[in-house]
């Protein structure tokens, strides 16, 4: 009974000792920080900058390459030329030592109305090269850029999995001591939990390398008939409206006459209907005159009584 004593005061000063520079964080320790999934090592595994596992001297924030910097881009293009612009989207990854991550393609290259979408993963040192030579492909409409550090999260994340690696090796050490089964159970218990923890942020830690070497890129590409303007004064912008404004009359009455074009048997059935309808009731009015009604009497004349003041008066 006083070996296994023993052997639980070891192993609960190993569990203190190693877990004492993890639960000082806000997030309560390791089981609140522990996440499923590697895409939410930021959010989950970051810990406050004042954080007690934090080192006192964090690295100068001068010194680009000690931040870790996540670079994202999104990029809305067209252009008249589709297969070229394509061409040269797909060339700029290949020059740049990008990879494709995803990529989808719509529409029609007879209506000319097609539309592509993509995502490139660009290694950081070729990141301005690259949306260069995407610039060179078309026109450019929107471009945004988003720059993460996580310098303070990535830190919290290698001092995690330090105090981990240190609980490990202090639990096999007491694995080597135990003296009972059941002491053995219960180290490798706690090791089995430790070990989970230990690839949890393992994975977390590639991913953040990951996201951070490999910036990422979307980009949109349409296919358009005519460039849409880019003018930014105001006389520029005067001459785009009336632009526009004509373009858009253009295109109304193409479609107006395409969709009669396209109608024209309902119209030629709905105009057969009418004029048929029209003869009918030309040839029913012409068949059955309305009777005309008599003129009224003429009522007669009314006179106004006649005064009594004609009668004769009696003399006196």
């Amino acid at each position: 009974m006083k070996k296994l004593s023993r052997v639980s005061a070891a192993l609960l000063a190993a569990v203190l000792l190693a877990g004492c520079g993890s639960i000082g964080s806000k997030d309560g320790g390791y089981y609140a920080t522990e996440s499923a999934s590697a895409d939410a090592a930021y959010d989950s595994a970051a810990g406050a900058a004042n954080s007690s596992i934090v080192p006192e001297e964090l690295p100068d924030s001068t010194d680009e390459t000690a931040q870790k910097i996540i670079y994202n881009a999104d990029i809305n293009m067209e252009s008249t030329d589709f297969d070229a612009a394509r061409d040269t989207l797909l060339a700029a990854v290949d020059d740049c030592g990008a990879w494709m991550e995803y990529s989808s393609l719509s529409g029609d290259a007879k209506d000319h109305d097609r539309y592509a979408y993509y995502t490139v993963r660009v290694p950081v040192e070729n990141y301005r090269t690259f949306l260069a030579a995407v610039g060179e492909a078309g026109s450019v409409l929107d471009l945004s850029e988003t720059a993460e550090n996580i310098t303070s999260s990535y830190i919290d994340v290698q001092a995690r999995l330090s105090a981990l690696e240190a609980q490990r090796d202090r639990l096999n050490e007491l694995a080597d001591q135990a003296e009972t089964t059941a002491d053995l159970l219960e180290i490798e218990s706690q090791l089995s939990d430790v070990q989970y923890q230990l690839e949890n942020y393992t994975r977390q830690l590639k991913n953040m390398d990951q996201q951070v070497s490999y910036s990422t890129v979307d980009i949109r590409l349409s296919e358009v008939a005519t460039l849409t303007p880019t003018g930014t004064t105001f006389g520029e912008r005067v001459v785009d409206a009336f632009a526009d404004g004509w373009r858009g009359f253009v295109v109304f009455l193409q479609g107006f006459v395409l969709a009669v074009i396209y109608l024209w048997p309902v119209l030629l059935v709905v105009g057969i209907i009418v004029a048929v309808a029209v003869t009918l009731t030309k040839r029913r009015r012409k068949n059955h005159p309305k009777p005309v009604k008599p003129a009224a009497p003429a009522k007669p004349a009314e006179y106004p009584p006649q005064s009594t003041n004609d009668e004769p008066k009696p003399k006196y």
